[in-house]
């Protein structure tokens, strides 16, 4: 992909549990997402209630990431998921993702998540901070 091609940003109600999952797997989050169990992939998408999708602006606007997020509208969102295809990594998808979620939510509230080791940097350089406080129960499966 060229760095020419404009990215739409737009807030999805009704995202398409396919495209959702491919941009998973292209992105390299399924191999921690449950890829292979739509139902599951089904209910996730329909729990969020925020998801900001990032298109290709080209006829076919195909999905090439999407942050799937938690929230109140008022204290806290959490974001689930930042995935951003392989062919559209280091074109600043990601920030902009992030950007589109934090326009939508405003600016009283505030964006938590929990990165995957490889995605530390990402976050720090996109002016996150970290929290040293946080605690979750891990997922049985």
């Amino acid at each position: 992909m060229t760095e020419s091609v404009r990215v739409l940003y737009a807030r999805e109600a009704d995202l398409d549990v396919a495209e959702f999952r491919r941009v998973l797997v292209e992105s390299g989050l399924g191999t921690t997402r449950p890829v292979d169990d739509e139902p599951r992939l089904k209910a996730m998408l329909s729990g969020s209630n925020l998801v900001v999708t990032a298109r290709l602006e080209q006829p076919d606007r195909p999905l090439v990431g999407v942050a799937r997020c938690m929230t109140d509208f008022s204290w806290n969102c959490y974001l689930s998921e930042l995935a951003v295809s392989a062919t559209a990594q280091k074109l600043g998808v990601g920030k902009g993702l992030l950007d589109e979620a934090r326009r939508q939510l405003g600016p009283s509230v505030s964006l938590i998540l929990a990165s995957v080791p490889d995605a530390v940097g990402f976050y720090k350089r996109a002016g996150m901070a970290t929290l040293p406080d946080a605690f979750w129960y891990r997922r049985e499966y």
